[in-house]
């Protein structure tokens, strides 16, 4: 598999994990998703907000965009699950796009990530979407560790790139309107 390929089917994960976790978190009381947990971040609320305003950031830098790091500074929290689910989707979608625009030389292509203070990093968009992929991965799995503390079970997030999952996570994929792993080349 080329790796530009590899990064289409990692956007379609990606959304595809956020709705599972999203769908399961809607089954909470607004009080539970946003009760203090132990965690990285102390709610399930403040690590999906905080999954947001990372992918927002990276995506900005990603498309050569000028908000850099003001996201961090100008963004207030989102407090409601309804916005979170809505806002990720529409970013999901966005990253989607992104790779699927993307060519195997795009991935060596250098970019600017604004820093703040610490000024502009050049990373390679290849290196940029891997850990921006690591980095959902990261507090995915932490949203996963703090659902398990409710009485709503977590979803299974492991069950996309295999041919035996597909019938498993066509639903969802169905509903995202987004084709599966084995559509995308």
């Amino acid at each position: 598999m080329k790796l530009d390929t590899h990064f289409r089917r990692m956007a379609r994960n990606n959304a595809w994990s956020n709705w599972r976790l999203f769908e399961a978190c809607s089954r909470l009381s607004p009080a539970e998703f946003r009760a203090t947990r132990t965690s990285f971040f102390p709610s399930i609320q403040a690590t999906f907000d905080h999954i947001l305003l990372v992918d927002l950031y990276y995506l900005d830098a990603l498309e050569g965009g000028r908000h850099g790091h003001t996201h961090y500074s100008v963004r207030k929290p989102v407090q409601e699950l309804a916005v979170l689910r809505t806002d990720q989707i529409a970013t999901d979608q966005r990253l989607i796009g992104f790779c699927d625009r993307l060519s195997a030389s795009d991935l060596d292509r250098v970019i600017g990530i604004d820093r703040g203070p610490d000024g502009i990093d050049s990373e390679t968009i290849g290196d940029t979407l891997s850990h921006l992929f690591v980095h959902q991965i990261h507090h995915r799995g932490q949203v996963h560790a703090m659902l398990a503390g409710t009485s709503v079970e977590p979803p299974q997030l492991d069950e996309y790139f295999l041919q035996l999952d597909a019938a498993r996570r066509a639903p969802d994929l169905a509903a995202l309107g987004i084709e599966g792993p084995e559509a995308v080349t």
